[in-house]
């Protein structure tokens, strides 16, 4: 089994009007570019396990710590966060690597993204794989309107937007607790408790279930937050409604072959009419919650490999 301990070295690329910091393995498969995509809050580590399953399957491996990220830009603006830059930073990277086209794989947020970026720039994504957060449909309301509706305002999205700073500065205040708490899986079951949920999270003391992460692993991620601070990451959630806007003018079928992977713990739901916004889908679902591509590694390589060979990629 290839190391995933072994990750590559960054290197930072001017993109877009910003620098994101870059981790890049298989450059002796070039012509065969795959782009992972890291969610909230993550890191491109978070794909340490896949990337050299991906080499070794032939692929040219790109890793971008997307903006608001680890050594990436962070800027100040709230808008700079939006599906149009976020799309925009991964063409620019295919243009700087000299690509027409691309396989993505998101997970989280990150799976978010590659949705955007494959409605906004169709003709640079050749394939779509994407862990936990299917298509999300655009309705006649914009998202955290109906969220704040539907959730209430201690709903973590909705509060990230209603309330700017407050969530950003308790996350900051107890990054490390926080992501330590954060990053576990086979977690026992509990009732719902009053408050914000990621603030509730930074402030407990005791972790419940078991790690996602080796120590060691864990301090690649403390470190990085450590130097950012959350609110770049979290502004990405304060452009939801902002992206609704975006998306309005767009087709919003998905015409890629694509590859939907689901925990079945996962707290995300599920789409319902998935199908309908992307017809050429293929679901896996494996046995863990949330952080699936580390909780499982070597399934979900099996899942991505098996797909991809399937597809004669």
């Amino acid at each position: 089994m290839p190391d995933p301990s072994d990750f590559p070295e960054s290197t930072l690329v001017q993109v877009n009007g910003v620098e994101l910091e870059v981790f890049e393995a298989g450059r002796h498969n070039a012509g065969r570019p795959v782009v992972l995509c890291h969610g909230w809050p993550e890191h491109a580590s978070s794909w340490r396990h896949q990337v050299p399953a991906l080499v070794a399957a032939g692929y040219h491996v790109i890793v971008p710590n997307q903006r608001g990220y680890g050594g990436s830009s962070c800027p100040a603006d709230v808008t700079a966060y939006d599906i149009e830059h976020l799309s925009g930073d991964l063409v620019a990277l295919l243009d700087h690597y000299g690509y027409d086209d691309a396989l993505f794989i998101g997970h989280d947020w990150g799976a978010f993204v590659v949705w955007g970026l494959t409605l906004l720039h169709p003709h640079r994504v050749n394939r779509v794989i994407n862990l936990s957060l299917p298509y999300q449909e655009r309705g006649e309301r914009p998202w955290v309107e109906l969220m704040e509706e539907v959730l209430g305002g201690d709903f973590y999205f909705v509060h990230f937007n209603r309330q700017p700073g407050v969530a950003d500065a308790v996350l900051d205040e107890n990054t490390s607790q926080f992501l330590r708490n954060l990053y576990r899986k086979n977690e026992p079951p509990r009732e719902p408790e009053p408050g914000m949920a990621m603030m509730n999270l930074a402030r407990a003391q005791t972790p419940l279930g078991e790690p996602v992460m080796s120590d060691g692993e864990l301090a690649v991620l403390v470190s990085a937050f450590e130097s950012t601070g959350f609110t770049g990451s979290i502004n990405w959630y304060r452009n939801l409604d902002r992206n609704w806007r975006l998306l309005a003018g767009v087709d919003p079928i998905i015409r890629q072959p694509t590859l939907m992977i689901y925990g079945d713990r996962d707290l995300v739901a599920r789409s319902e009419r998935l199908a309908e916004f992307v017809p050429d889908v293929q679901v896996v679902t494996l046995d863990c919650g949330h952080w699936i591509q580390q909780e499982l590694p070597e399934e979900t390589n099996r899942a991505i490999l098996t797909w991809l060979e399937q597809q004669g990629a």
